[in-house]
C-alpha cells in the first residue's frame, strides 16, 4: 500500500500490475462482430422504418438481421438465417437508428456469407440473382443489336418463358435499350465540348443512363456544360448496387476495383465524381468503404457527389433558373430511398417548387417497393407492390401527371403502378437552363 492509500481503497495501479487482462469473446475467423452492433439497444426504430417489415409479417426486421444476428453468431451453432435474402437492401434502417448501428453493412455482409455458404450455386434461384446482379454484361449484349433485343424482350412468350424458368414476374414490362448508347454518343460527339482544367468533373453515369435511359446522361452533361465544367467519363464498371442486394460481393468488388481505380485517376487530377443516379452515389459514398479495404476508396466517398446537389452546393442554381421559361406542367415527385439516405429527399421540390410554369408535389416518404432487383423477382413481386401502393395512391391524387425520380427503378415501379411518364430532375433542369 503506498503512503497515500488509505485502507480498503482501490489501488487502479496495483490491479493493472496484477491482474492479466482477458478477452471476454472467444477468438474466431468465423466471428466478425461489425463495429457499433453491441450499441443497439433494441428501441425497434429501424424495424418500424423497414418497408419490407410493414407489409410482409414473417420478414423479422432490420435488428434480427443486423445486430442481433451477429451476436447470435457468437455461438458456433448459429448460423446465417435464410430471411436475409428478404431484405430489400432499401438502406432506410441505417437512417433511422439513432445509435448509428451500422444495419445495412451487417446485411450486406451477411447476406453475401449466406449465397456464398448456403445457395446452390447450380440453383435456378441463384443463376437468376446471378444475372439481375449483372445487368451491365446482358445490356452490353442486347444493346449491340437494340431493336431486335428489344422485339424478343417484348414478346409475350420472352415474358412467360422468363416467370416459369427464371422466375422473372411477366407483369413486370422490361426496359427497352437505347438505340444508341450513351458512350456511343459521348465517342460521336467527340467529348465535352468544354475545355476547363480548373473546373472538372468525372461523370459516373451507371448502366442505366449508359444502355437504357441515355437522355438523363446527355441532359447532366449539358447542364454542367452550362455552368462552365470540362466533363469526363472514365471507363468504369456496374456501381455494384444490385449486387450487394443479392449477396454477389466478390462481383462487386471486382467492378469496385475497378471503378476506385479509374475514377481515382480523375481525383487525383482534381475532379469530383458526379452520379446521376442515387443508388449509384450511395455505392460509391457509403457502401465501397464500408465493405471493401480498396486501396483509395475513401478518396472516392469524400469526393463523389449526386449531381443535382453538387451544382446546387456549388453554383447558384436557384438564380439560374429565377428567369427561365419551360412549358406548364405538374411532376409527382417520388424520393428514392437511397436519396433519403444521403439526405437528399427535398432537393428537387426545393430547387423547382420557385420554377415559373413548374408544380411539383412530392408525393411523400413510402419506399417505391422495387428496391433495385426487388421487385424483379416473382417470389417478391406481390411484396414489392403492396410497399408502393401508398406511393402509387400518392401519385394518382397529385395534380401532376408525370412522375419525377432520382433512381431509373424506383422510376420503372412508378410507370409500372400507375402508366405515368417518369422524369429525371436534370431533364427539367436542361430544360431550363440549355
Amino acid at each position: 500500500m503506498s503512503d497515500a492509500q488509505q485502507p480498503g481503497e482501490f489501488d487502479a495501479t496495483t490491479a493493472v500490475d496484477e491482474y492479466e487482462p482477458v478477452d471476454v469473446f472467444p477468438s474466431s475467423e468465423d466471428m466478425d462482430l461489425r463495429p457499433g452492433a453491441d450499441n443497439c439497444y433494441k428501441c425497434t426504430s429501424c424495424d418500424t422504418s423497414c418497408p419490407v417489415a410493414e407489409v410482409n409479417e414473417d420478414f423479422p426486421g432490420p435488428k434480427f438481421q443486423g445486430p442481433e444476428q451477429w451476436r447470435l453468431k457468437r455461438h458456433e451453432d448459429v448460423d446465417i438465417d435464410d430471411s436475409i435474402m428478404s431484405c430489400s437492401n432499401c438502406m432506410r434502417c441505417d437512417d433511422a437508428c439513432p445509435s448509428s448501428v451500422p444495419l445495412s453493412q451487417m446485411h450486406n455482409t451477411a447476406r453475401g456469407e449466406y449465397v456464398e455458404e448456403h445457395l446452390d450455386k447450380r440453383s435456378m434461384e441463384y443463376l437468376r440473382n446471378r444475372m439481375l446482379s449483372n445487368y451491365r454484361t446482358l445490356a452490353s449484349i442486347g444493346s449491340k443489336v437494340p431493336r431486335l433485343a428489344n422485339f424478343v424482350m417484348g414478346l409475350g412468350v420472352t415474358s412467360y418463358l422468363g416467370e416459369k424458368i427464371m422466375g422473372i414476374p411477366s407483369e413486370r414490362d422490361v426496359p427497352e435499350f437505347a438505340t444508341e448508347t450513351f458512350r456511343q454518343w459521348w465517342k460521336k460527339r467527340g467529348g465535352s465540348k468544354v475545355s476547363n482544367p480548373d473546373k472538372q468533373v468525372a461523370y459516373f453515369h451507371g448502366c442505366y443512363s449508359n444502355y437504357n435511359t441515355v437522355e438523363v446522361g446527355k441532359a447532366m452533361v449539358r447542364v454542367f456544360e452550362e455552368f462552365g465544367y470540362e466533363v469526363l467519363v472514365p471507363k468504369q464498371q456496374c456501381s455494384g448496387t444490385p449486387m450487394f442486394a443479392n449477396g454477389m460481393l466478390k462481383d462487386a468488388r471486382r467492378e469496385a476495383e475497378v471503378n476506385v481505380r479509374e475514377l481515382g485517376e480523375a481525383i487525383d487530377n482534381g475532379a469530383e465524381v458526379i452520379a446521376s443516379c442515387t443508388s449509384c452515389s450511395m455505392a460509391l459514398r457509403q457502401e465501397y468503404p464500408e465493405l471493401f479495404d480498396i486501396d483509395g476508396v475513401e478518396e472516392l466517398s469524400e469526393h463523389t457527389w449526386e449531381a443535382l446537389e453538387f451544382l446546387r452546393v456549388n453554383e447558384d442554381l436557384g438564380r439560374a433558373i429565377q428567369e427561365s421559361e419551360v412549358d406548364p406542367q405538374a411532376f409527382a415527385y417520388h424520393a428514392p430511398c437511397h436519396a433519403r439516405n444521403q439526405g437528399l429527399d427535398r432537393q428537387a421540390v426545393e430547387l423547382f417548387r420557385d420554377l415559373d410554369g413548374v408544380t411539383i408535389e412530392d408525393v411523400g416518404d413510402s419506399c417505391s417497393g422495387i428496391s433495385g432487383t426487388y421487385g424483379w423477382k416473382s417470389e417478391k413481386y406481390e411484396t414489392s407492390m403492396k410497399i408502393g401502393a401508398e406511393m402509387f395512391d400518392h401519385m394518382e391524387h397529385a395534380e401532376g401527371d408525370v412522375g419525377m425520380t432520382e433512381c431509373p427503378t424506383c422510376a420503372m415501379q412508378m410507370n409500372h403502378g400507375t402508366g405515368y411518364e417518369i422524369r429525371h430532375p436534370l431533364e427539367l433542369l436542361e430544360r431550363a437552363l440549355v
